[in-house]
C-alpha cells in the first residue's frame, strides 16, 4: 500500500466526526464505507452495515431526511448541507451533515461522501483535547534536559526552552528574535549558514557538531540535530536540538593525549631496544667468534686446559645472550610494523625435517625425544619461510626447555576440512597453570619464577608472544591450550588462501 493510502485510510478512520461513503444502487443507498465514529452513530457492527441499505439501519424519519438530500446531491451532482437529524441515534449528537457528491473522470457520480458535522458537546470536547495536548507538548518541551530553539524562515529565534537557557546561560528576552548565527563563533557562520539553506530547501534531517558562545563567553560544543516543523498556511520553522558534548570532548582528548603519549612512549622504547639490540649484537659476536677459534686452538695450544673449560662458559653464555637479543629485536621490530614478508610457496614438511635435525642435539641433551608425524601430500604453504622457521624454533626451543628427561615433543602437520594447513607442537612437560595462559601469551611473561626453578627455565618471556605474532603477520591463527603438570600443545593454522 502507497503511504498517500496509508495517509488516506488514517485519515478517514480516525476522524472524530461520522464518515461514510454511499453507493446509490437501484432506488437507494448503500453503505460502502464507514469510520469508527459512524459505527458509533448507527449502534451496530461494520459487518452488520457495510453493503446494507441505509433504510435497513437508520430510523423511517431519519431516512426521509437523509434520502430527499442525498437525491438532490447525486442528481444536481452538488454538495448539500442538511440540519440536526429529528432522531437521535447511538452516542453522537450531530447537528447536521456535509454530503459531497466524488465523480470520476467523465464526471459520473461514483459514491456521495457524508460528514456528521459535531455537536456543541463534541466541539467542547476537540477543544479540550487540542489544550491539553498543547499543554503536555508544552511540558516536553520545557522539561526536555537538552537545549532547544525554533527558528523561522528567516533564521530569527522565535521560542527556546528552559534548558537552552539554563545550560548556555542565555535568558529568553535576550534570545527571542535575534539571528541564531549570533549564537556560535566566527568559524561556524558560514557552515551553519549554507546548512540552513540546505534546511529550507530539502526540509531533511540534520545533524553534527557547533560551537556555541554561552552568556559567560565560555565555547560549548555541542551535537545538534534539526527537524522540521509545519504550520498552516504554509508556515516552516526549524526545530534544533542542542546537546552540550564540551565534557566529553575534554575527556575524548585527554585520552588522545594520553594514547599519543604512550604510543611515543612506547616507539621511543621500540626504538631503544633496537638500537641496543645492534650495539650489542656487534661485539657479541666477535666474542663467540674469537672464543671458537681460542677453543678450536686455531693458532695453537693454550696451554692449560682449565681456560678451555672458562671459553666453553664464554661460548655458551655469550650465545644465550644472543639468542635473548635477538627475540628482543625481533618484537621491537614486530612492535614497530618493521617486518617485511619475503614470501614464497614453501614445502613445509621438508622446513621442519631440516629444522628437527638442526635442533636435535639440543633435544638429545636434554633427554628429549622429537616425534614427526606429516600429514602425506600436503600443499605447499605461501608464507615467508625465515619467519616460519623462526616460529617453531622458538616453540620447539620452549618445548626442549620444559620437557621432563625422557619425554617427547611431537611436531604434527595437518590439511583440515577447510582446506586450512595446520602446525601442532605437542610436548610432556610441566605445563601451564590454566589461570596464567594468558601471562604466558604477554611480552616478558615469565610463568615460572627463576627463584624457584632451575636456570634451564629462564628467558626473556618473549617465545610464545613472538610465535604468536608472528603468526598473525601472515593472517593466521594461534591457540596455546596446557595442563599443568601434562604438557603444553601449541595449534597454528593458516587460511585457505595460502595452501598451493
Amino acid at each position: 500500500m502507497e503511504d498517500n493510502e496509508i495517509n488516506h485510510k488514517a485519515l478517514f478512520d480516525q476522524m472524530p466526526v461520522s464518515r461514510f461513503l454511499l453507493e446509490k444502487q437501484n432506488d437507494d443507498f448503500v453503505v460502502k464505507k464507514l469510520n469508527a465514529r459512524a459505527l458509533k452513530f448507527f449502534q451496530n457492527s461494520r459487518e452488520e452495515i457495510v453493503g446494507k441499505s441505509l433504510k435497513d439501519i437508520t430510523t423511517a424519519s431519519n431516512y426521509r431526511i437523509l434520502k430527499e438530500s442525498l437525491e438532490v446531491s447525486f442528481d444536481k451532482k452538488i454538495p448539500v448541507t442538511i440540519p440536526a437529524l429529528p432522531d437521535l441515534m447511538g452516542q453522537m449528537r450531530s447537528l447536521g451533515f456535509w454530503i459531497s457528491p466524488i465523480q470520476d473522470e467523465d464526471h459520473n457520480v461514483l459514491w456521495l461522501d457524508v460528514i456528521g458535522q459535531p455537536g456543541a458537546t463534541d466541539l467542547a470536547v476537540v477543544q479540550r483535547e487540542r489544550d491539553d495536548a498543547l499543554s503536555l507538548l508544552t511540558s516536553i518541551f520545557d522539561a526536555s534536559e537538552v537545549g532547544i530553539l525554533v527558528f523561522d524562515k528567516n533564521r530569527l529565534i522565535i521560542k527556546m526552552n528552559d534548558s537552552f537557557e539554563r545550560i548556555y546561560g542565555w535568558a529568553e528576552e535576550e534570545t527571542i528574535g535575534k539571528d541564531f548565527v549570533e549564537l556560535l563563533t566566527r568559524d561556524e557562520l558560514k557552515p551553519a549558514t549554507e546548512n540552513f539553506v540546505a534546511f529550507m530547501n530539502d526540509e531533511k534531517r540534520h545533524f553534527g557538531e557547533v560551537k556555541v558562545i554561552c552568556k559567560n563567553g565560555a565555547i560549548a560544543n555541542t551535537m545538534f540535530t534539526t527537524a522540521p516543523l509545519k504550520l498552516s498556511h504554509g508556515r516552516r520553522f526549524q526545530v534544533t536540538t542542542l546537546v552540550d558534548i564540551t565534557k566529553w570532548k575534554q575527556i575524548n582528548m585527554s585520552l588522545k593525549l594520553a594514547k599519543d603519549q604512550a604510543d611515543s612512549s612506547n616507539n621511543a622504547k621500540s626504538s631503544f631496544l633496537a638500537n641496543m639490540s645492534h650495539e650489542l649484537r656487534t661485539p657479541l659476536n666477535a666474542i663467540i667468534g674469537f672464543s671458537e677459534m681460542m677453543m678450536n686452538e686455531a693458532f695453537g695450544p693454550l696451554g692449560n686446559a682449565k681456560y678451555n673449560e672458562y671459553l666453553s662458559d664464554v661460548h655458551v653464555s655469550a650465545k644465550h645472550l644472543l639468542e635473548i637479543i635477538n627475540e628482543v629485536l625481533d618484537m621491537s621490530k614486530i612492535e614497530a610494523g618493521k617486518i617485511e614478508l619475503d614470501e614464497q610457496e614453501i614445502d613445509l614438511n621438508a622446513l621442519i625435517t631440516n629444522l628437527i635435525r638442526i635442533m636435535q642435539s639440543r633435544a638429545l641433551n636434554s633427554s628429549v625425544q622429537i616425534v614427526e608425524d606429516y600429514q602425506e601430500n600436503l600443499p605447499r604453504l605461501y608464507a615467508d619461510a625465515r619467519i616460519i622457521r623462526q616460529i617453531l624454533i622458538n616453540l620447539i626451543t620452549n618445548s626442549i626447555k620444559y620437557s621432563i628427561n625422557g619425554g617427547a615433543i611431537t611436531l604434527k602437520t595437518i590439511l583440515n576440512h577447510k582446506n586450512e594447513i595446520e602446525i601442532v607442537v605437542k610436548d610432556e612437560g610441566v605445563g601451564i597453570p590454566e589461570n596464567r595462559l594468558k601471562e604466558a601469551m604477554e611480552p616478558f611473561g615469565q610463568i615460572h619464577d627463576p627463584q624457584t626453578h632451575s636456570e634451564a627455565y629462564q628467558g626473556t618471556g618473549l617465545g610464545l608472544p613472538l610465535a604468536k605474532a608472528m603468526v598473525e603477520m601472515h593472517g593466521g591463527v594461534f591457540t596455546l591450550d596446557s595442563v599443568e603438570g601434562e604438557g603444553t600443545t601449541v595449534h597454528i593454522s593458516f587460511s585457505s588462501s595460502r595452501t598451493k
